[in-house]
């Protein structure tokens, strides 16, 4: 039997007449790292606002851990962490004193507050930043400080919004590594992200969120099985290329772009396109030195996806 630490009927928000989340429903299994994938402005914030407390549901319902959340909502509470989209850390604390606040304020209790929060300096490799202010941290420390100070009441939900929004690439890499080990040591994380390689990278389900509505729902290979009917050729020739208007109309070709002296083809059928090309090479008398064959990638997917509206 599957165990499901959130379960979302239906769950509407209208801000006046505009409807901002529309009946949107889905199932976070425990111990699963749940994306939550969209456009900006899709819903993503909204519907987690919802799901922690923040904003009124206008519409539907939505358990987690059991406990209703319009009801239940100090009970909920208890069970999850929330790190939004912007830090709400107090810049002129420092490290430490962020994090015994947090704790104070989520009722831990005094005897523990100092050990949990050196568990989690050393976690987040911040020991060296104890006692540095908020606002002098980079932008990677500061979003690492907010994760730990979520954790200090040891919640079993973590929900991260946009949790490497504005990052460089090593600090988003180190966000991920650390949210992998966390949910390594049995932490269910609701990620919500508009970033669709580090949704397909890090989650082992995903939804996927369009105007409101969820279009579509599943792991990532189902996502590419469902939503990527074509292919991907790479080809280069030599000693050139000939006429990429006459590639472009050939059986089995139903696209092309050039880049790097590399010629990207979008196939339906593989084989077809890979007989038009021996042939294009041998009548312009090219040599083909280079061949790949892939799948549409990440952002081709989810292309597909929200260009559909399918689910």
């Amino acid at each position: 039997m599957t165990n499901y630490v959130c379960e979302v009927h239906g769950l509407t928000k209208f801000y006046g007449d505009f409807k901002a989340v529309d009946g949107v429903s889905f199932c976070v299994r425990e111990g699963e790292i749940f994306g939550f994938l969209g456009p900006n402005g899709a819903g993503k914030t909204t519907t987690v606002r919802m799901l922690t407390g923040l904003t009124r549901i206008s519409r539907g319902t939505a358990r987690i851990f059991g406990y209703d959340v319009a009801r239940d909502g100090r009970k909920v509470k208890r069970f999850i962490g929330l790190v939004p989209d912007t830090s709400n850390l107090y810049s002129e604390l420092t490290c430490w004193d962020n994090l015994i606040f947090h704790g104070e304020m989520y009722g831990v209790p005094r005897r523990l507050r100092a050990k949990r929060a050196e568990e989690l300096l050393e976690l987040f490799d911040l020991r060296r930043f104890r006692d540095v202010k908020f606002r002098n941290l980079s932008k990677g420390l500061k979003r690492r400080l907010t994760i730990a100070a979520a954790l200090m009441h040891e919640p079993k939900l973590l929900f991260l919004d946009e949790p490497t929004l504005g990052l460089d690439v090593l600090s988003r890499r180190k966000v991920w590594g650390l949210i992998r080990k966390l949910n390594r040591e049995g932490l269910t994380i609701f990620l919500t992200t508009h970033n669709i390689y580090e949704a397909f990278e890090l989650c082992d389900r995903i939804a996927v969120i369009n105007k409101g509505r969820i279009v579509a729902v599943g792991t990532p290979a189902e996502l590419r099985s469902r939503f990527s009917a074509t292919k991907v050729i790479e080809v280069s020739f030599s000693p050139s290329r000939g006429p990429l208007r006459e590639l472009a109309v050939m059986d089995g070709i139903a696209g092309l772009e050039e880049s790097g002296g590399r010629v990207k083809l979008i196939v339906q059928n593989p084989l077809t396109a890979l007989e038009a090309l021996t042939s294009y090479a041998r009548r312009h008398g090219l040599s083909i030195e280079l061949i790949s064959l892939r799948g549409a990638d990440a952002e081709e997917v989810f292309l597909n996806i929200i260009g559909g509206g399918s689910g």
